[in-house]
């Protein structure tokens, strides 16, 4: 049958493991739960049709086998009758019917078989479409705190690197404040020692000088 091909694969199929595979399981699953929907109603309609082909096999099997066991009855009562060639007549009408029961018995038996893979497939099937769904709030759930969680670690993330922008100015603040020292005492440096010395003689010089002008002015004031 081609439904069976069609869907052998919903038989085997793991919801688990595609979960599991899904790079975006919220996505998943309620793709999962549309295409198993769809897939549902279509072994739905298929497993009807062939439940329906099992119980008319199967009452052409009890129809056959009913006449068989009428013509057995007849033959007997023929028999009894003493019409032996009516007797024979109802026999060969039973043995064509038993060639007959058995064709109908295989074909039953096919149908029979058909019918329970489908009612297995239409079981299963159920059965993963109600998982899913009780699933589906705690998987979503479940994604909402690790998309929170992501933020954060990327929030956490933004943080460190503030951190070692500022770790970075700081070391560049003591770089320049290092120079800055360094070029301060180079510059002391260059300006050499004090001579104290050397000033205090400029002082006494420039003062000396002074009270002799100023002596020698007082002395041509009074004619000496």
């Amino acid at each position: 049958m081609g439904i069976l091909t069609r869907f052998k694969d919903i038989m085997a199929s793991n919801i688990n493991a595609l979960l599991d595979k899904a790079e975006d399981p919220e996505k998943m699953i309620d793709q999962c739960l549309r295409n198993l929907n769809s897939d549902l109603g279509k072994v739905k309609a298929e497993t009807a049709s062939i439940m329906a082909e099992e119980q008319r096999s199967k009452r052409e099997l009890d129809e056959c086998t009913s006449e068989i066991n009428k013509m057995q009855n007849f033959a007997v009562k023929a028999l009894e009758a003493g019409n032996e060639d009516d007797a024979r007549k109802f026999l060969e009408k039973k043995s064509s019917l038993a060639n007959k029961q058995t064709g109908l018995q295989e074909s039953y038996n096919i149908a029979s078989a058909n019918a329970t893979q489908m009612r297995e497939m239409h079981d299963k099937l159920v059965n993963d479409i109600n998982e899913l769904e009780s699933r589906k709030d705690m998987i979503k759930g479940k994604m909402a705190v690790a998309k929170t969680q992501d933020r954060i670690n990327k929030i956490g993330s933004s943080v460190s690197s503030a951190n070692d922008s500022i770790s970075a100015f700081d070391r560049m603040e003591a770089k320049a404040n290092k120079m800055l020292d360094s070029a301060n005492a180079m510059a002391e440096l260059n300006r050499g020692a004090k001579d104290d010395i050397a000033d205090l003689t400029a002082k006494y010089a420039n003062s000396a000088s002074e009270v002799d002008d100023e002596l020698a002015a007082l002395k041509a004031s009074l004619g000496k």
